[in-house]
């Protein structure tokens, strides 16, 4: 299979902590790629880092005088450097994040919220991107005059996924998606999270608690304090002792 990113010895500092160390990893096209890790191990900076959205917090902190933010290492998408791209020419290329608590526009609808994220896109690719997040969360499809800020938790992650999907990613980052979801909304943005896949999109999908995502892996890197500790198959992720334990509560 051909490589889609490749991430390789990547160093992030902020100030003097070392947030991610010497982490390398890829993602192949066509491929459902999970990150497993505690809070604070680094998968948020790790998905910020792909996005380019630390660029984007580098320069804050440097007009402001804050923390000194470096990144060190190789990331390349489809064979092309992007360590240095800012954030929106990764969304040109395809590379979207959905993070955890995305931000979403409160006093718009959901249809609304979904027509935004489209501005890049020609008018019939975002209405076929947004019926295929009618698709994929048909819970939504109820909702589409319904204002954002009314919506439950778990609601929003789903209309931020859409949101995401309508910019047209070829590889979706999805930072813990299931973070604080009840079972039931687990399951059905499991099932969505297959689908993206048979939509053909590749995703690398961050969690805490492996137990519902583990299935629907192709393969899966564990990081703790910023590194990778294990890497395998869905297989040999789940015959690993220690990831039993600490990520599939086994």
């Amino acid at each position: 299979m051909e490589k889609m990113l490749e991430v390789k010895n990547l160093m992030v500092f902020f100030e003097n902590a070392l947030a991610l160390n010497d982490f390398s990893m890829a993602v192949e096209r066509g491929e459902i790629v999970g990150v497993l890790g505690s809070n604070s191990a680094g998968k948020t900076t790790l998905m910020n880092t792909i996005s380019g959205l630390i660029l984007d917090m580098k320069k804050k902190e440097e007009r402001r005088g804050g923390e000194r933010i470096s990144v060190l290492g190789e990331l390349k998408f489809e064979g092309e450097d992007i360590l240095n791209k800012k954030p929106s020419e990764r969304v040109k290329k395809g590379i979207v994040l959905s993070r955890e608590r995305h931000p979403i526009f409160r006093d718009s609808d959901v249809v609304e919220n979904l027509k935004i994220a489209g501005y890049l896109h020609k008018r019939h690719e975002v209405k076929e991107r947004i019926d295929l997040t009618f698709k994929l969360f048909p819970h939504l499809q109820g909702m589409k005059k319904r204002k954002a800020g009314l919506m439950s938790g778990g609601e929003q992650q789903m209309l931020a996924i859409g949101i995401a999907l309508v910019a047209k990613p070829r590889l979706l980052l999805m930072d813990e998606p299931l973070l604080g979801l009840s079972p039931m909304l687990q399951a059905d943005l499991v099932r969505a999270i297959k689908n993206i896949r048979l939509a053909g999109i590749t995703v690398l999908v961050t969690e805490q608690f492996a137990r519902t995502l583990l299935p629907i892996i192709d393969r899966g890197y564990v990081i703790e304090n910023g590194m990778l500790v294990f890497e395998g198959s869905r297989q040999e992720l789940f015959d690993n002792p220690e990831v039993k334990s600490a990520y599939l509560g086994i």
